[in-house]
């Protein structure tokens, strides 16, 4: 199982302003950010799953399994232990958003095995701290809570009735699955080939460079699919009679935001949020905010130069429920009178500041044209002058 990124998915490939550190903060012995992209050696696998569960917009992925087919497998099941020695090769893997939305869509109580982690070390931090969190958020509307408290006897107990269930449905078809995946054939030699040809540059730090693939993938909006689970999960629960409001610094994946006076309208905030959740209209007069669409990746404040965006000091848990799309900032548009395109019109002339610049530079190099024309012509009747008098 290799870890994988996706260049066109991550934050810090859409801008180089992007502070965005989450997957190396989750895997700091595995990721490092080289040249403005996470970078990590070929070999890295399951050792690394903290930075899928970490990263906003689901750049990283683990090859041979899918978190959100794991959540529809496990709420099938009658299982309601997540292990990384039962069904999941990480509990890391989780984001905040998995495990609220695996508590919520989950009719019985769910517990989480946190016996193969080291007391004290970094993995088990991350893990607990999400815990902790996806807990916080569920107190807020609901009554269900993710336990963590599982003696190791009951653990082994429960594990061990999961593996006799397991071994019996694979008994049937065991035989038949050896028999194909022996290495008796050349397929097998040249794949026994192929995985020794990449264990040489195994250890080689992977670099990604950002291609033309890469530029037109990051123009489309993606909403990372934990968002679409957690939008199915909480259809499931009943709307809260009253809604509370939760501390902004406690929330690590969703936000609510407004924009001050210091705003120029640029338009980069909305063209650059890699969900959508900052939009504006046909004209570009106003900018809307969807808080169910933000995953609290920070570009858009990155990346405003006005420093004119801002996070709520709350998030207000009606949004779990009843998203609304707000308008944080209108401004007055306008046609320009030159070239016929809208522009933010703050007084004065009909003019957009593409055409003030443009009407600016024009008369720049007219003035110009003409001071070098009379500095010419004075240089020729000064050598004219010097002429005459020798």
């Amino acid at each position: 199982m290799k870890l994988h990124l996706d260049p066109a998915l991550c934050v810090r490939a859409t801008s180089k302003l992007s502070i965005c550190t989450k997957c190396a903060d989750a895997c700091p012995e595995s990721v490092e950010i080289v040249e403005q992209l996470p970078s990590f050696a070929k070999s890295t696998g399951v050792e690394a799953a903290a930075c899928v569960g970490a990263c906003p917009t689901s750049a990283f992925s683990l090859s041979d399994f899918s978190v959100t087919e794991f959540f529809f497998t496990f709420l099938e099941s009658k299982v309601r232990l997540i292990s990384s020695k039962l069904n999941v090769p990480c509990i890391s893997v989780l984001s905040v958003e998995h495990l609220i939305s695996l508590a919520t869509a989950s009719h019985e109580a769910i517990t989480i095995d946190l016996t193969p982690y080291e007391t004290g070390s970094h993995l088990l931090e991350v893990i607990e701290l999400r815990i902790e969190e996806a807990n916080y958020v569920l107190s807020s509307f609901s009554d269900k809570v993710i336990e963590t408290n599982l003696e190791k006897a009951l653990v082994k107990e429960t594990l061990s009735d999961v593996s006799a269930e397991k071994a019996e449905e694979e008994s049937k078809e065991g035989s038949r699955r050896d028999f194909f995946t022996k290495n008796a054939s050349l397929e097998g030699v040249a794949k026994h080939k192929y995985a020794f040809d990449q264990a040489v540059e195994a250890d080689e730090l992977h670099n990604f460079d950002i291609d033309q693939n890469v530029i037109d993938k990051i123009k489309n909006k993606h909403l990372p699919d934990k968002r679409k689970i957690l939008f199915t999960a909480l259809k499931r629960v009943e709307t809260p009679e009253n809604f509370e409001v939760l501390a902004e610094s406690d929330i690590s994946f969703v936000s609510q935001k407004y924009i001050d006076d210091n705003c120029t309208n640029c338009q980069i905030c909305y063209r650059i949020c890699p969900t959508g959740a900052l939009s504006s209209n046909g004209k570009f007069s106003v900018i809307n905010f969807d808080a169910m669409l933000c995953v609290k990746c920070h570009l858009c404040h990155d990346v405003c130069e006005p420093d004119a965006i801002h996070l709520q000091p709350g998030f207000e848990t009606k949004e779990f429920f009843d998203s609304t799309q707000r308008t944080l900032a209108t401004f007055e548009v306008k046609r320009c009178n030159e070239c016929a395109n809208y522009f933010t019109y703050t007084g004065g002339e009909l003019t957009c500041p593409r055409c003030a610049v443009e009407e600016e530079e024009a008369l720049f190099l007219h003035s110009n044209a003409k001071q070098m024309e009379a500095e010419k012509k004075a240089a020729l009747e000064a050598q004219k002058k010097e002429d005459e008098e020798l």
